[in-house]
């Protein structure tokens, strides 16, 4: 899925003397790629101390440096999926309007039938009425109940209805749609933290996971759309959606080194199955195929 991504990156790499010319132009290729420059400019630098250090003589040698330059900012082992031993996990699902929120709530639901778990979906992003119905589309495309109240409600009330929906009916797994209107920031900042009390209230701990959506194709945009919510919301990881041709991929890097938080999952197509678990040795291979 990840094949074409960083084909120019690959290609920068034909001589293993790693002099000033090639410093730039794999920083040129960097930043085209989606990856921002302050992150660039740290790879650049420290990938100047370790050829200091290891004077590579191969090609493969001077690939090998960089990969683990970039599993040192991105890790080694996809970051797991937060489950709490007692049921049900609930996990937040943020975003702003427009990056696939909701698409990929339904993407995650059929995702965990199939690893045999019982989800139940959760419209709380109850100030868009399309918001509602779509979920509730999803529900019956993936067979998993959903938990609404009208246009306008009352968000942390659904949420609590879903809770105890959840507990009785002996759902394991809770995904809850958000509203993601960032230009009334305060007051859905202040929306998602009370959504996060009834959550702690009805289970004795904050939500699982709160998982924030990112639609690869908005490059910096998309940092920028991570760092409003981290100021008020206690982020776990990301979704990263439409990573496929249409994506440079490098906000991955990015996302990672100034966010310090995982890419969790990424969406990589428009069929109900295109969400995948995010390896992030896969993804260095990818780039440097």
């Amino acid at each position: 899925m990840l094949k074409g991504l960083f084909k120019k990156i690959s290609q920068v790499f034909t001589t293993v003397t790693l002099d000033e010319d090639f410093i730039a132009e794999l920083e040129e290729t960097l930043v085209l790629s989606d990856v921002a420059m302050a992150t660039t400019e740290k790879l650049i630098e420290s990938l100047r101390q370790q050829v200091k250090k290891e004077r590579p003589e191969t090609i493969e040698q001077a690939k090998a440096l960089f990969k683990r330059e970039m599993a040192r900012v991105l890790g080694t082992e996809p970051a797991p999926l937060q489950f709490s031993p007692q049921p049900p996990t609930v996990w937040l699902i943020l975003g702003v309007n427009g990056t696939g929120k909701t698409t990929s709530i339904g993407k995650l639901a059929n995702l965990m039938k199939q690893q045999g778990y019982r989800p139940l979906l959760v419209a709380a992003d109850t100030f868009r009425a399309a918001a509602i119905e779509q979920l509730q589309i999803w529900g019956q495309r993936v067979d998993a109940p959903v938990i609404a109240h009208r246009p306008g409600a009352d968000p942390a009330a659904v949420v609590f209805d879903a809770v105890r929906a959840a507990r009785s009916r002996g759902h394991d797994l809770v995904l809850v749609d958000t509203a993601g209107r960032l230009h009334t920031k305060h007051n859905l900042m202040a929306e998602l933290e009370k959504v996060s009390r009834v959550v702690e209230r009805e289970t004795g701990r904050q939500p699982d996971e709160s998982l924030l959506v990112l639609d690869a194709t908005t490059g910096q945009n998309g940092l920028a759309q991570a760092s409003a919510f981290t100021q008020s919301v206690p982020l776990t990881g990301i979704i990263l959606t439409k990573l496929d041709g249409t994506a440079k991929g490098g906000i991955v890097i990015t996302i990672a080194d100034q966010l310090h938080l995982p890419v969790k999952l990424v969406g990589t197509g428009e069929k109900i199955g295109d969400l995948a678990v995010f390896d992030p040795q896969e993804y260095v291979e990818a780039l440097m195929e």
